[in-house]
């Protein structure tokens, strides 16, 4: 029996991103909603939160950009040069709030501007994740199997309408996290604040999806021609399934039900994306057999790989079971 180890590949690269997006997503949404806690207090649960996570959840941003590396070089040396400025400044944001969780809890003088790290350096990694993102759909130029482009060509008023997105999106992730995580004043308060994440993360998803198709012919083809629409059409109509168990779960006060609503939509979000790009890895051009490494460096390190992403699966899985439940504002990371 053959294997297509590029599509393979492509299937577990996709995946650790994914897995990354929903799990890095709610602890930068955390750092994004920082500046907004009522107290030094709640700003201290709120990170609680999140600590015993976050650098785990990484992980994954580790396997995706490596694993792209390894088994996709075209498509790594292409979208590098391209995406290089918000590629390096979502790297720093994610050093200064990682610094900051160390840092913030060994001073008083100079808490403030760890806060202020912290809360930077996640909205400035989630935007520049929303700009890269928006720069892959709108396409990169090839020529000659390099990038052909321009310094500036990833800054356009979509890639900043998709930064602006995941930003939202992310919020919307860590605010329901947070009501799932915490109680009394942080719960009502990101409840509250739930409500008009949910609705303008749902009217932002709309208007990138109305735009996407429009950015390169293949993708409106993917979604509207017959008979792929018949499968296409499923993903708007989940998102819209998934937006009512959203604001069903907000207003029953439901404590897990909103977060696990949230995640769908992200998933589902991702699908689409998929739809979008299958079978390039990077458009308009770059099909994923032609990024592909050779299949002897491919089966090699899917060896590798066949062990390693059940054991990151196997410690994440027990990092959450072992810090779930409610975070006690007396109890924590110090």
């Amino acid at each position: 029996m053959t294997f297509d180890l590029p599509t393979i590949w492509a299937a577990i690269i996709a995946f650790s991103v994914l897995t990354y997006v929903i799990l890095d997503g709610f602890d930068l949404g955390v750092g994004i909603l920082f500046p907004f806690a009522q107290s030094e207090q709640d700003r201290s649960t709120m990170m609680n939160t999140i600590a015993p996570v976050w650098d785990g959840n990484e992980t994954w941003l580790v396997m995706g950009g490596g694993g792209l590396m390894a088994v996709f070089p075209l498509a790594y040396a292409v979208i590098m040069p391209a995406l290089y400025m918000p590629i390096t400044l979502m790297l720093l944001g994610l050093i200064f709030r990682g610094v900051a969780f160390e840092y913030r809890w060994r001073t008083v003088r100079w808490k403030g501007v760890w806060d202020v790290a912290f809360a930077a350096g996640s909205f400035i990694a989630a935007f520049c994740q929303g700009i890269a993102l928006g720069a892959l759909v709108q396409g990169i130029k090839i020529a000659d199997r390099a990038y052909a482009g321009g310094w500036w060509d990833w800054l356009t008023a979509f890639s900043l309408l998709t930064g602006v997105a995941v930003v939202f999106g992310y919020a919307l992730l860590g605010a329901t996290w947070l009501i799932m995580k915490t109680e009394g004043g942080i719960q009502v308060q990101m409840r509250f604040f739930s409500w008009g994440l949910g609705a303008i993360t749902l009217a932002l998803i709309g208007l990138v999806s109305l735009i996407t198709p429009f950015q390169n012919p293949a993708f409106f083809a993917r979604w509207f021609a017959w008979p792929q629409m018949a499968f296409s059409i499923t993903v708007p109509i989940l998102v819209t399934y998934a937006a009512y168990r959203l604001f069903l779960g907000l207003n029953d006060h439901k404590d897990a039900s909103p977060f696990l609503a949230s995640l769908s939509i992200f998933v589902l979000c991702f699908i689409g994306i998929g739809i979008s790009f299958y079978p390039n890895i990077v458009p308009p051009s770059l099909s994923i057999q032609d990024a592909a490494a050779p299949d002897k460096s491919l089966s090699f390190a899917l060896y590798g790989t066949v062990v390693l992403v059940p054991m990151i699966l196997a410690y994440t899985a027990y990092s959450y079971w072992v810090f779930r439940g409610k975070i006690d504002p007396d109890e924590g990371y110090h």
